[in-house]
C-alpha cells in the first residue's frame, strides 16, 4: 500500500505538528461469527473519533488506517470524500485548525496473519476467538489513528460483540444494552492498546499491596484462554508468578503499578511470545502445556510473565520516542525479567538460563552482517519490525547486566526510579536514561554508552597464563579481540575464576578476582602468585557480554572433565564458549558432539541439557563434514537412546532425552522403537506418552516415510484440536515425497489461504535436513519467488517465507553463489528483505566454514 511504510522523518514531522488529546473507538464485532460469504475479506465496522491539536493552523498531515474501505470521514464537522482522502493506508487531512476532531467510519478486515485483529476458529468446537496484536504499527488495521509511539493519548473503547461473548480491553469493562464499554486509559501509545473477545475461559484472582505511607493498592487479576485449553490451564501458577513479580517491582521501582487491572490472555496463533499491553497482556497459548514439560518450560513462561510486567514501567509508562530506542524497553524488560525471576520466584538459577540461552541468541545476532548497535538506526517501520532481534533483547539485557556490575545495583535501580518519576506517561531518548544513571552512579556514562550502546559486534576474551619456575602463576592477562568489521575494544567488568582438579576429580574454583578489562591486554595483578590453574574462566559469574576463549591448558581440562565443573553457572558458561568456538570454526563439530555425548547426560540443569540437544543437532546438521554427517547423526541417535534409558524414570531429564531421541532418529531400529512406543508394544519405565509427546514421535516417522498417511489421520482423530491440527499439518508436509513438497510449497508461496500458524507449521515440515536432495530443486524457485512474496504478503508472512524456505540445507558453494547473485541483482529490493537474505547467507557461509574445520580435523 502507498504510504504504509511510515518513515522516521515523517513521524518526526507529525509529532512536531500535533498533540493528541484522546480517542474514542467503537468496534462492532458481531460479524465475526457466521459463514464466510467468500466475496472478499470478512470485515467489521470501526468508528474512531480523535481529538487533537495542531500548533500550525492551516497545515496538513495524515492519519493512518489500513482497511478495505472507508464509509465516511469528517474533519471538524466537514465531510470529506473517502475516495479522495483515503488511499488504502493513509487519510489526508488538510487545513487543520488549532483544535480538531476527526471521525472515521471504516470497514476493517479481520486478520489471519496475527497482525491487527486476528480471528481464529477453533476446529474442536467451532467457536470464534479474537485478539489484537499491534506492535510496531498494526493498530491502524483496527481503527484510524496517528500510528507512532510518541503521540500518546488516553483511549475509550466500546465494543459490540456476539451474544454470549466476553470482551476485554486495557481498562476495566462493563456490559450494558449489548455494548461493552471500557474505562478510559492513561495516555499510552497506539501499539499497546488491545481488545480480546470471544467465549474465553476466564479465571480471576486479586493482588493487594500496602505501601510505607499506609496507602493500599488493589489490582484485580485475570487469566484467560480458549475453552478447549481450560483443562490444562494452571492459572494458579500464573497468578503466583504474577503476584511475586508485582511485589518485586514494587519493592525495587517505588512506583505503584499504574494501569488498574492486570489481565493475561493466552491466545491462539500468536506470532510473538507475548505483548505488554497495559492491563491486558497477551501471550501465545503454547505457554499452556497440554502435556508434561520440563521445569525449563515453566521457568521460560515465568520469565516471559515478568518480562511483560517489567514493560508496564519500561515501555508503557515511559516509552521510547521512536523505534531507534526500542532497547529502552526491550533490553530493560529482558534484564528485569531475569533479575526478578531469580529474586522473586522459585527459579533461583535463572541466570544460568540467561547465560546459556538468551546470550546464545545475542551472540548469533551480533555476528550477522545485519548486526547493529543496541541503539539502532531505524529508518522506517519495516526496519523496526526486524529489530525485535537478539541485539535489542538479549545483547541489550546482557549489557545492562554489565552496567549493573559497572555502576552498582543500587545506583542502577535508583536511576530507574528517577527515570519513571521524571518521564511518567512521556517519551524518552537514550540521553534521558544516561543522565539519571550519571546522577546515581557517579560515573561518566558517555564513554560507556559509546562503547556498549552505539557500536556493534562482540569481543572475545582469552586468558594468557605464564607460570614461574615454582609452578605458580607469574602473570595472568586477559587478551581482548574484536572482529575486523567491528573493531571496537570495550571496557569490561569481569570476574576471572581459577579452577583446579580436586582429589575427587572435580573441577572447583579456588580463586576469583573481579577486575576491569580495558584495551587489547589487561594484566590481572591480583592473581600473581596463585597456584597453577587447570581452567581459567575469564567471565566467571557472567558479568559481561563477550565470547569466552580458553588457553590450551583450560581447553584440555574441559575435554577431559567438563562434566566435573561443580558450579552449574560456570559449567553453562563453558558449554556456551565451546559452542561459540564450534560456530566460529575453531572447534571441530565432531569434538563438540563428542563432548555432548560424554558429558550431556551428567548435566544437572535441565535448561542447559535442552540447549545442548539443540546445539548438538545443529552441529551435526550444519557444521559436520558431509562425508561423516551420517555417521555423526548415528552416534547422536545412539547416545540419545542410551541416555533415555539411563535417565531416572519419570524425570524431566528422561523426557528431554526422549524428545531428543525422536529428533535424532535415523535408523530403522529407531523408527521401530518409536512405532512400538506409540502402539504400546514397548515401554520405557516412567515415560508417560501424552498427546504432545506422541506428535513429537510421529514427526520423524513421517519425515522418513516410516508411517503412512492413515496413521497421521488416526492421530488427528485422537487429538482433533487446534494444536493437533497444527501438528498434523507439520507432519504431512514433512513426508518424503515430491508431490508432498510441491503441495506444501504451493500452499505457502503461491497462496495466501493459510493462517500464520499453518504457514509456520507447513514450512517447518517442508524443510527437513534429512531430505536435502528432495528439496534441492526449490533453491532456484526460492530466489525467483521471494521478491514477489515480500511485495504481496504481510510482513509477518513474508518473514516466515523468506527465513523458513531459504535453502540452508543445500550447503555448497553453488548455493552461496546463487545467494550472492540474487543480492547483486536486487540491490534496490526492500532493505528488510535484503537483510533477511543476507542473514541466511551468513548462516550458510558459517556452515561451510564449520564443515571445512571438521573435515580438516581428519588430516
Amino acid at each position: 500500500m502507498p504510504g504504509e511504510n511510515l518513515s522516521r522523518d515523517e513521524a518526526r514531522e507529525r509529532a512536531a505538528l500535533l498533540s493528541v488529546d484522546g480517542y474514542e473507538v467503537s468496534l462492532d464485532l458481531r460479524s465475526a461469527v457466521g459463514e464466510d460469504r467468500g466475496d472478499g475479506p470478512r470485515t467489521f465496522r470501526s468508528v474512531t473519533t480523535v481529538r487533537f491539536r495542531c500548533n500550525e493552523p492551516g497545515a496538513s498531515t495524515f492519519a493512518d488506517l489500513i482497511a478495505p474501505s472507508v464509509t465516511a470521514v469528517s474533519l471538524n464537522g466537514r465531510d470529506l470524500d473517502p475516495g479522495e482522502v483515503f488511499d488504502g493506508s493513509r487519510i489526508t487531512l488538510e487545513d487543520l485548525a488549532a483544535d480538531n476532531e476527526l471521525v472515521v467510519d471504516a470497514r476493517c478486515a479481520y486478520s489471519r496473519t496475527g497482525e491487527g485483529l486476528h480471528r481464529f476458529v477453533d476446529p474442536e468446537d467451532g467457536e470464534v476467538y479474537l485478539y489484537t496484536q499491534y506492535e510496531p504499527a498494526d493498530a491502524r488495521r483496527v481503527f484510524a489513528n496517528f500510528e507512532q509511539p510518541d503521540l500518546k493519548a488516553p483511549y475509550r473503547f466500546e465494543v459490540r460483540a456476539p451474544e454470549g461473548w466476553t470482551v476485554w480491553s486495557n481498562g476495566a469493562g462493563e456490559q450494558a444494552d449489548g455494548v461493552w464499554r471500557f474505562a478510559e486509559t492513561k495516555p499510552i501509545s497506539t501499539y499497546i492498546t488491545c481488545v480480546v473477545a470471544g467465549p474465553y475461559h476466564y479465571v480471576t484472582d486479586s493482588y493487594s499491596r500496602t505501601f510505607a505511607d499506609g496507602t493500599t493498592l488493589e489490582i484485580p487479576l485475570g487469566a484467560l484462554c480458549r475453552k478447549g485449553l481450560a483443562p490444562y490451564f494452571d492459572a494458579d501458577d500464573v497468578f503466583l508468578v504474577t503476584k511475586q513479580g508485582l511485589d518485586f517491582f514494587h519493592d525495587h521501582f517505588d512506583y505503584p503499578y499504574p494501569f488498574g487491572k492486570y489481565d493475561q490472555a493466552f491466545v491462539p496463533e500468536y506470532n510473538l511470545g507475548a505483548m505488554e499491553n497495559p492491563g491486558l497482556v497477551t501471550f501465545r497459548e503454547e505457554f499452556i502445556f497440554r502435556g508434561k514439560v520440563t521445569q525449563a518450560s515453566y521457568e521460560g513462561r515465568a520469565n516471559v510473565i515478568l518480562h511483560e510486567m517489567a514493560h508496564m514501567w519500561f515501555g508503557d509508562l515511559v516509552t521510547m520516542e521512536w523505534w531507534d530506542d526500542l532497547w529502552l524497553k526491550e533490553s530493560f524488560a529482558d534484564f528485569m525479567g531475569a533479575f526478578a525471576l531469580v529474586g522473586a520466584t522459585r527459579f533461583a538459577n535463572g541466570w544460568i538460563t540467561f547465560a546459556n540461552r538468551r546470550k546464545a541468541w545475542a551472540y548469533r545476532a551480533d555476528q550477522l552482517p545485519s548486526t547493529h548497535p543496541i541503539t539502532a538506526d531505524i529508518r522506517d517501520l519495516q526496519d523496526a519490525k526486524l529489530n525485535f532481534d537478539g541485539i535489542t533483547y538479549a545483547k541489550g539485557a546482557s549489557v545492562l547486566k554489565q552496567l549493573v556490575a559497572y555502576v552498582g545495583e543500587e545506583a542502577f535501580l535508583e536511576g530507574a526510579r528517577r527515570y519513571f518519576k521524571r518521564h511518567a506517561y512521556g517519551n524518552t531518548r537514550l540521553g534521558d536514561l544516561l543522565s539519571v544513571l550519571e546522577e546515581t552512579g557517579g560515573r561518566d556514562m558517555s564513554a560507556w554508552s559509546r562503547s556498549w550502546l552505539q557500536t556493534a559486534g562482540v569481543n572475545s576474551l582469552t586468558p594468557q597464563v605464564l607460570l614461574g619456575a615454582d609452578g605458580r602463576v607469574e602473570e595472568l592477562a586477559v587478551v581482548q579481540e574484536a572482529a575486523e568489521s567491528h573493531p571496537e575494544l570495550r571496557p569490561h567488568r569481569v570476574a576471572v575464576g581459577l579452577y583446579r582438579v580436586t582429589d575427587g576429580g572435580a573441577l572447583e574454583r579456588y580463586a576469583r578476582v573481579e577486575t576491569d578489562v580495558d584495551g587489547a591486554r589487561t594484566v590481572v595483578a591480583e592473581l600473581a602468585g596463585a597456584d597453577a590453574p587447570d581452567l581459567v574462566l575469564v567471565n566467571d559469574d557472567d558479568l559481561t557480554y563477550c565470547k569466552i576463549r580458553f588457553d590450551e591448558t583450560s581447553l584440555a581440562a574441559l575435554r577431559e572433565r567438563l562434566g566435573a565443573v561443580t558450579d552449574p553457572l560456570a559449567r553453562a558458561l563453558c558449554w556456551s564458549a565451546l559452542w561459540n568456538m564450534t560456530r566460529d570454526a575453531l572447534l571441530p563439530a565432531r569434538d563438540f558432539v563428542d563432548l555432548v555425548l560424554r558429558f550431556g547426560g551428567r548435566e544437572s540443569e535441565i535448561g542447559v541439557v535442552q540447549m545442548l540437544h539443540a546445539w548438538a543437532e545443529s552441529a551435526v546438521t550444519h557444521y559436520t563434514a558431509p562425508a561423516r554427517r551420517e555417521a555423526a547423526a548415528r552416534l547422536l541417535a545412539e547416545g540419545a537412546r542410551r541416555e533415555l534409558y539411563a535417565a531416572g524414570p519419570g524425570s524431566e531429564h528422561q523426557l528431554a532425552w526422549a524428545r531428543f531421541f525422536a529428533r535424532t532418529a535415523t535408523a530403522e531400529a529407531d523408527f521401530e522403537l518409536l512405532r512400538d512406543l506409540l502402539a504400546g508394544a514397548a515401554t520405557v519405565e516412567g515415560l508417560d506418552l501424552d498427546q504432545e509427546l506422541r506428535w513429537v514421535f510421529l514427526e520423524p516417522l513421517a519425515a522418513h516415510g516410516a508411517v503412512d498417511d492413515r496413521a497421521l489421520a488416526e492421530e488427528l482423530t485422537r487429538d482433533d484440536t487446534a494444536s493437533g491440527k497444527r501438528h498434523q499439518v507439520r507432519c504431512l508436509a514433512a513426508r518424503p515425497s515430491e508431490a508432498v513438497k510441491a503441495q506444501a510449497w504451493a500452499q505457502v508461496v503461491e497462496s495466501d489461504a493459510l493462517s500464520n500458524a499453518m504457514v509456520e507449521a507447513t514450512i517447518a515440515g517442508f524443510s527437513q535436513g534429512s531430505q536435502r536432495e528432495l528439496i534441492a530443486p526449490y533453491a532456484e524457485k526460492y530466489f525467483a519467488a521471494i521478491e514477489r512474496v515480500w511485495a504481496e504478503r504481510s510482513i509477518q508472512i513474508g518473514m516466515h517465507v523468506v527465513q523458513g524456505l531459504f535453502p540452508i540445507f543445500q550447503q555448497s558453494q553453488e548455493t552461496l553463489d546463487a545467494t550472492d547473485a540474487w543480492l547483486d541483482a536486487h540491490k534496490e529490493a526492500a532493505p528488510a528483505l535484503r537483510r533477511l537474505v543476507l542473514e541466511s547467507r551468513d548462516d550458510l557461509a558459517r556452515a561451510l566454514r564449520g564443515q571445512a574445520c571438521d573435515e580438516a580435523s581428519d588430516q
